[in-house]
């Protein structure tokens, strides 16, 4: 699969989000320390890291459930110190967790305005809901078909789409999204990397938030990566190859020292069980042959 990246932006574009030496800390620990960050609209922000990188305090900073403890966090060029997912939302910061935020007994149309109903005096307008959920979703181009069967009769791919379309719908500038390929297959990983591309190409920042370097250098415009809460990488995708960046995902230095610890380690090497001392197989050494009986 291959996914057109945009050029460089132009000059004049501001950024929409910048975040300047931003830390958490909770008492005595610093789950994030001195991290900078620019989302520019029309480009796909991919930040990486393993488990307890810090990936989620930024998460959360951004979608504004905790606050950050240093450093400042501007948005369309103001200072913020948001208080609640509702005031990011307010600001055009929306947040697509791996859970989604989808009820999956409920139609895609009913998922698609949950918390956003269209009424008509004291009823639902489903027929105005339907349509517009319709539209959206095609605008994406996500084929649903029947939009009344429930979300969880969907592929993963499928409603991590509905979530992407309905946080745009509902006027996102910057989407963030929470490891949205994880649990999916290689195809379903295809199709929500595809929409994430049609994202970044109506004009939103994209922040992909991924530990895989893979997917990010499919869609992404710009990589930082986190490790202990802090920043070991910012690079455009024109100041780096993929394999610079798996060998930095992979931990760089830490990799060669861990090589060179395993340096004596023979990888095709096979024991007998009954009797460890015995090599069967190797580097140089046939396997050990059966005796045939006389």
């Amino acid at each position: 699969m291959s996914i057109q990246t945009t050029p460089r932006r132009a000059a004049d574009v501001e950024p929409l989000v910048v975040m300047k030496n931003v830390g958490k800390s909770y008492g005595n620990v610093n789950a994030l320390q001195g991290v900078n960050l620019e989302v520019y609209p029309g480009e796909v922000t991919c930040v990486l890291g393993d488990n307890g990188a810090g990936k989620s305090t930024l998460i959360k900073i951004m979608a504004g459930l905790h606050e950050h403890t240093s450093g400042s966090f501007e948005v369309a060029g103001v200072k913020r110190q948001l208080a609640s997912p509702r005031a990011a939302q307010a600001l055009g910061i929306a947040t697509v967790y791996q859970d989604l935020a989808l009820a999956p007994l409920m139609s895609v149309w009913r998922n698609f305005f949950m918390g956003n109903e269209i009424r008509k005096g004291p009823f639902l307008d489903s027929r105005a809901m339907r349509r517009i959920a319709d539209e959206e979703l095609q605008k994406m181009g996500i084929q649903i078909g029947d939009l009344d069967r429930p979300v969880g009769g969907l592929s993963g791919g499928q409603k991590q789409c509905i979530a992407i379309a309905r946080a745009i719908y509902f006027g996102a500038k910057v989407i963030i999204l929470d490891e949205p390929t994880a649990a999916l297959g290689v195809k379903q990983s295809g199709v929500v990397l595809k929409y994430i591309a049609k994202a970044r190409d109506a004009g939103l920042g994209v922040v992909f938030i991924t530990h895989n370097p893979h997917h990010a250098y499919l869609v992404g415009n710009h990589f930082i990566i986190l490790k202990l809460g802090r920043l070991t990488l910012d690079a455009h995708r024109d100041e780096l190859t993929l394999d610079q960046l798996t060998a930095e995902m992979a931990g760089g230095q830490e990799l060669d020292a861990l090589k060179h610890e395993l340096g004596d380690v023979d990888p095709g090497k096979t024991v007998d069980p009954d009797n460890p001392e015995v090599q069967l197989a190797g580097p140089g050494k046939p396997e050990v042959q059966e005796e045939k009986p006389q």
